[in-house]
């Protein structure tokens, strides 16, 4: 394994642990700056908007830069977004070192895959990408739980300090360890903006964005009622909602790098594939949600599922779209979209009086709308136009 992998590998770690951590700090958080519950939501929901619109920003406003380079400065913006909240003297100051740490998510992750799959063979590109996910995967597993145990033990400041110190390593990291021109050495990509925005005349391109969309979509919308699904319908006590999203993390880890090589294999017959077993998850799991014993082995299908997806959608994207990197950050930013449609749609369905079961019913909906979508892209695929043939590189 290259090891510029492993450094992409922990840079998407740390920007995971950043993401993920504050659920747990939370109280701690709006205790010291005494500012309510909604307030201190801001800091996750924020941190998601600003996913969104930095992926798109940033990926556009670096579009002619050496991709390494711009690894570099997004990881310093990373570290500096986690400083700034470690010693925060306030709470304006603290939302702003989460927006400013969440403006590189995006684009990291998008640049990152572009980076990571030209440092193996074309025939591993899938992997290479599965690779430097499995740091994120990981932070999903850990995040929650590490920040509450350094926040009980040291403070919630202890768990940015932490945090701030994986970006310093992850910088080092890929700074030494990255070659100087990975992600342009196969062909010479999209460099100009317009040249990038090229890209998104491929239906192709949209198809997969909609596909990927769709796909978080059902998987988010049933994840994020999953603890009402445990104590309410499942029987668990709340105590157990950690150790069982644990579970779910673990499938994530399991599913992205299964995905991963599937997807080596034979692309758009891995996602038809993953898509559908998301479905067929979902849909399961919301009729068996009554016992706690399928709940625990579902959930962990859940994960797998729900991310085996994931290195697919980010070459196929690339690759449909020439190699530019804007179409690979804006498949990050409808992955967030389809976030906020799945929760959205879910806590609809729980308003209605549908009961704690109706997400899972609600996200395998979703889910089956991707499948459909991925099944018409992967037919098009076969006899495409000339704006959406795939290239080699």
């Amino acid at each position: 394994m290259p090891t510029g992998l492993i450094a992409l590998a922990l840079g998407g770690f740390g920007i995971g642990l950043t993401e993920f951590l504050i659920a747990g700090l939370l109280p701690q958080v709006a205790s010291s700056f005494e500012v309510t519950e909604a307030a201190a939501g801001w800091l996750i929901s924020g941190y998601a908007l600003s996913v969104a619109v930095g992926a798109i920003a940033l990926t556009a406003a670096t579009a002619r830069l050496p991709r390494k380079p711009v690894l570099v400065g997004l990881v310093a913006l990373f570290v500096i977004g986690n400083l700034l909240s470690a010693v925060a003297p306030n709470y304006p100051v603290m939302l702003l070192g989460r927006i400013v740490a969440a403006l590189c998510h995006g684009s990291f992750f998008g640049i990152g895959s572009l980076v990571a799959r030209s440092l193996v063979a074309p025939e591993r590109k899938s992997r290479a990408v599965a690779v430097m996910f499995a740091g994120l995967t990981v932070a999903n597993v850990l995040g929650v739980p590490f920040g509450a145990l350094v926040g009980e033990r040291w403070g919630w400041r202890a768990a940015f300090w932490a945090v701030t110190a994986i970006g310093v390593l992850a910088l080092a990291g890929i700074a030494a360890l990255v070659p100087g021109r990975a992600g342009e050495q196969r062909s010479t990509p999209p460099s100009g903006l317009r040249d990038q925005l090229r890209a998104f005349r491929s239906s192709q391109v949209w198809l997969t964005l909609a596909a990927t969309a769709l796909s978080y979509g059902g998987m988010f919308g049933a994840f994020s009622y999953i603890a009402y699904t445990f104590t309410e319908v499942s029987g668990f006590a709340p105590a157990d909602v950690a150790w069982l999203l644990m579970v779910y993390g673990v499938g994530l880890v399991v599913g992205n790098l299964v995905g991963g090589r599937a997807a080596d294999r034979d692309r758009d017959r891995a996602l038809v594939l993953s898509l559908l077993g998301l479905t067929l998850t979902l849909a399961l799991f919301g009729l068996l949600a009554h016992s706690a014993a399928a709940s625990v082995v579902l959930v962990f299908l859940m994960g797998v599922t729900g991310f085996a997806s994931v290195p697919g959608m980010i070459t196929r994207v690339t690759d449909v779209a020439h190699g530019a990197a804007l179409a690979a950050s804006a498949n990050v930013s409808a992955s967030n979209v389809g976030n906020a449609l799945g929760a959205w749609l879910g806590g609809l369905a729980i308003s209605a009086g549908l009961g704690y079961t109706a997400p899972l019913y609600v996200g395998a909906g979703i889910a089956l709308t991707s499948v459909v979508v991925m099944v018409v892209a992967a037919r098009r695929a076969r006899s495409p136009r000339p704006a959406d043939r795939v290239p080699t590189w």
